[in-house]
């Protein structure tokens, strides 16, 4: 009997079928050191724990997409090991921040299975959970990959495509309980711009840029144990390169969103999410951002702002997509979500 895995392949997953991921995490502050230390993250609330306990918190959480990272790093060895590339998000909510010392582990369901025409690949929906040492969900979100086929010959599943919501309604988003930025420090949280300042369809220019280093992608995915092979093994891609996992776009965009958007602090919402375009070491990451939607919500003087961040590795501020459609070259990242942010 085999002792190693080599992971799933299109054919071994199943409608409903559970899948509880090894292994469990505890993570600490120096979780939140290595995400500062890999991103220019400086959001106040993740910042400081006076910050965080000003707003209500009883301490600063660890980042949102640094938990994000954690949970999805758990699910890669049995949903994305033999991944052609990690298609798109859906249905994001984080549920409850993630404090220093709690211990986090991951739960999928496949809930969708398309095989290509191609006959040697299929794609793959799941619905993740994080849940902490308490049973309690801290964050859930749906995404879908392309896996290769290990059996060219077996049969093609019967085809299940999930319906999804575009958007996760203001009303469902969740507020972490005792927020309040009645009486937010604007000084120190780096910007004066609130909730208010900001109208539907105005777009955002973030300005900086980082290049992107090999060592500072592969620390990331050791850091969240993401072990697929085409962001791991150079020799697994025909070019030799490594491809550089979305995960790190996701946050280095985030990161670089602080100019101009330092106030949206905390995420909890993701209503989708495209890897547009492959990344690789040497290409210069910016980012810009588009404000869909805001809304009110119950929790004094939080608003949230509904926001589309898109990374680029060169081009024009603003374009998206050509004439056809489909995105331009030099789109790297196309997410939505909701953020929350002082009145």
């Amino acid at each position: 009997m085999a002792k190693t895995n080599s992971g799933n392949f299109f054919e071994d997953y199943s409608i409903g079928q559970v899948i509880e991921h090894a292994v469990p995490r505890t993570v600490g502050e120096g979780e939140r050191a290595l995400y500062h230390a890999l991103y220019p993250a400086r959001h106040a609330l993740y910042s400081s724990d006076m910050f965080a306990a000003d707003s209500g918190l009883e301490g600063s959480p660890i980042d949102d997409l640094a938990a994000f990272h954690v949970v999805f790093g758990k699910t890669v060895p049995d949903v994305s090991l033999n991944a052609v590339a990690n298609l798109g998000y859906a249905e994001g909510r984080w549920l409850r921040p993630v404090y220093p010392g709690d211990t986090l582990r991951s739960v999928s369901e496949v809930i969708g299975l398309k095989q290509n025409s191609n006959g040697k690949t299929g794609v793959v929906w799941v619905r993740t959970r994080g849940l902490n040492q308490m049973e309690e969900v801290v964050l859930e979100y749906v995404r879908w990959v392309m896996v290769r086929k290990r059996d060219l010959d077996a049969p093609a599943p019967e085809t299940v495509v999930p319906e999804l919501k575009g958007v996760i309604p203001a009303d469902e988003l969740v507020i972490p309980e005792g927020l309040d930025f009645s009486t937010y420090d604007f000084s120190l949280a780096g910007e004066p711009h609130r909730w208010g300042d900001y109208e539907v369809g105005e777009q955002i220019d973030h300005v900086d840029g980082v290049t992107i280093e090999e060592a500072e992608h592969m620390i990331a995915t050791r850091l969240w144990q993401n072990t697929a092979k085409v962001h791991f093994d150079a020799t697994f891609r025909p070019d030799g390169q490594r491809l550089i996992y979305g995960g790190h776009i996701i946050s280095m965009a985030r990161a670089l969103s602080f100019n101009g958007l330092a106030n949206a602090q905390m995420i909890v919402g993701l209503n989708g999410g495209a890897h547009a375009n492959p990344c690789f070491s040497g290409l210069t990451v910016k980012a810009w951002s588009e404000v869909l939607d805001k809304a009110e919500t119950s929790a004094p003087g939080v608003g949230a702002v509904r926001l589309r961040l898109v990374a680029t590795s060169g081009g024009d501020a603003f374009t998206l997509k050509g004439e056809d459609g489909k995105y331009l070259p030099h789109v790297l990242l196309d997410l939505d979500y909701w953020a929350l942010m002082p009145l």
